[in-house]
């Protein structure tokens, strides 16, 4: 991908995993009971939208992975669907790459040199370890039957990303920005799935497809 799309996928994989609270601050406080009547995200006149139930028959930490399922692949997602737009409108300017990175967005990663790829992993792979060593019990107390185990005071999604200090303090307030957080991913995730099909489709970009 271009830049800007490329910067997609770092800043997503990386630490731009919650506009919530530090993660200090998270740990301090006490978590309350994550259950499908309170989850955010269920929204009026639906609910939780979970028609094949997998919700329901989750406890309440199985519940929280998935939470974190799926704000880590919306928050990648809305990302995703800048980066195909960015990457496409500004392809064979010379300020990025001498203008050989050209068509549909999907294939401006092969383009770029190996040193870009390395660079790309590493930071990735640093953000992610730091993601982890936050949200996550060290594998070595976790029991055989419960992998992949959050800890209990983390609350999904917030790794102690907030650089604008967005968060609110008052809990309705932050319900709000939950939801409005969950929903638009929720939108970012299809969005970039019909994007990557649209591309894959026609060898297109999406800017083609928007400009004609």
């Amino acid at each position: 991908m271009k830049f800007a799309a490329a910067i997609t996928l770092f800043a997503a994989s990386a630490s731009a995993f919650s506009p919530f609270s530090g993660a200090k601050k998270a740990a301090a406080v006490a978590t309350p009971a994550f259950t499908v009547e309170t989850i955010p995200g269920a929204l009026e006149p639906m609910g939780i939208w979970d028609p094949l139930g997998f919700a329901a028959k989750a406890d309440e930490k199985t519940l929280k992975r998935y939470r974190e399922a799926e704000l880590t692949h919306g928050r990648v997602a809305m990302l995703a669907t800048i980066g195909f737009l960015a990457g496409e409108a500004v392809e064979g300017s010379s300020f990025l790459w001498d203008a050989s990175v050209s068509g549909p967005a999907i294939t401006h990663l092969t383009q770029v040199p190996p040193l870009f790829w390395a660079l790309l992993a590493t930071g990735i792979g640093a953000a992610e370890q730091k993601r982890a060593e936050i949200g996550w019990v060290e594998p070595s107390n976790v029991p055989v039957d419960q992998p992949g185990l959050l800890r209990a005071e983390y609350t999904p999604g917030d790794i102690g990303f907030d650089p604008l200090g967005l968060k609110p303090e008052d809990p309705e307030e932050l319900l709000v920005l939950q939801n409005k957080e969950l929903q638009n991913g929720r939108l970012a995730m299809l969005a970039a799935a019909g994007f990557m099909a649209q591309e894959l489709a026609d060898g297109k970009g999406i800017m083609e497809h928007l400009m004609n």
